[in-house]
């Protein structure tokens, strides 16, 4: 098969879709693999890395898109890229279809395959695609969380861990999930007071097992969330709905009941948000402040750590490119379910429900292509 990676262009996208080891794996295979010239620049990864693993140089996105039968991204297509996506042509990335009605449209239109990594789900619910970066979104959402409770990043001006003499932050995070867990993680390690709340009670029963004493859960709804909002300094959102929209669980009212300098970093703004006031923010320009709360809201936070994420990336999604490649997609999705449930669409038709509900949109069952 033919396979192209082009370099990513959505603002602050620094992570490419597959490292030289990754190409290797794949020419070993007797696949041609097409890299767009600096793709791997902003990861650490020279023209050169590609060349020694047997991936062949084009200078131009549009040369990538043209050449290849699989096109293997990292972020979803953005407007400039909607008109060089072919006909039957596999596109292979996060897409995060239910927050984003004109790529959809655009997706539909172009009467490509969209095969979306977060959607491919295994059977015991979890999402191999979406986990090394939720892993890397979670530990970051804290990191970043911390620096904006500065004073001059308009935070309340509190230290996460504290000192002798002096309480620790609260931090309040929404979900117990991969992010949720890996936020609480980083926040217990640096000292901070954590809650993490979730509906699931299995869950909070796990989470309550393995965590540190500094960590408490709490059963989800909204008196609690009402409740704990009010002497909590850093919020992380981190709720996911496989392949649909995130719930607003903090509503534009409950502003006025966080103190002023609260900092609310929301990792599901890529899903729609689970914050009502978040709305998708850059690297470049992270952060805005409705009543007084600082909201950071940045769609791609992998991209700003991008070879951790790189690496973390390839190494979970290389294996079901090899399937995709060797087999072509439909056998690969007739033989292996989870990378089945990650076709979105597929020549001009909606296959997945999280899609079709989003929009109203009619729902095809995916075996009439396979």
């Amino acid at each position: 098969m033919i396979i192209g990676v082009p370099k990513e262009i959505k603002n602050n996208e620094n992570r490419v879709a597959l490292t030289p080891a990754g190409a290797l794996e794949l020419s070993k295979h007797n696949h041609t693999v097409y890299v767009q010239s600096t793709a791997g620049d902003g990861s650490g990864f020279s023209d050169d890395e590609y060349r020694q693993a047997g991936a062949q140089i084009l200078d131009t996105i549009e040369a990538v898109y043209e050449i290849a039968e699989m096109i293997i991204k990292v972020k979803e297509p953005i407007a400039s890229e909607y008109n060089l996506i072919k006909e039957n042509q596999l596109v292979f990335t996060y897409f995060h279809f239910a927050s984003h009605q004109p790529l959809t449209e655009a997706m539909i239109k172009s009467k490509a395959i969209c095969l979306a990594y977060e959607t491919v789900e295994l059977a015991d619910r979890s999402l191999p695609l979406l986990v090394p970066m939720s892993e890397v979104a979670g530990r970051m959402a804290v990191q970043e969380g911390a620096k904006y409770l500065e004073k001059p990043m308009k935070g309340r001006g509190v230290l996460l861990g504290g000192v002798p003499g002096v309480p620790p932050a609260k931090v309040l995070v929404l979900g117990g999930g991969i992010v949720g867990t890996q936020s609480a993680k980083m926040a217990a390690g640096l000292g901070a007071q954590v809650t993490i709340l979730d509906i699931n009670l299995a869950r909070l029963r796990y989470l309550a097992d393995v965590m540190p004493a500094n960590v408490n859960t709490v059963y989800s709804n909204e008196y609690n969330i009402r409740s704990l909002i009010k002497d909590h300094d850093l919020i992380v959102g981190a709720v996911l709905i496989p392949g649909a929209k995130a719930p607003n669980l903090i509503t534009r009212d409950m502003l006025k009941e966080m103190r002023p300098g609260t900092v609310l970093v929301d990792v599901a703004v890529d899903q729609g948000g689970c914050i009502e006031t978040c709305t998708p923010t850059t690297h470049e320009d992270p952060t805005f402040v409705i009543d007084d709360v600082v909201h950071y809201c940045v769609a791609n936070m992998p991209g700003a750590v991008p070879y951790t994420s790189t690496i973390a990336l390839t190494n979970a999604t290389l294996p079901y490119a090899l399937q995709l490649a060797n087999k072509g997609w439909e056998q690969a999705c007739r033989d292996n379910v989870p990378l089945r449930k990650g076709l979105n669409v597929i020549k001009g038709d909606v296959v997945y429900k999280g899609v079709a509900d989003a929009f109203d949109l009619p729902l095809v069952d995916v075996d009439t292509f396979l």
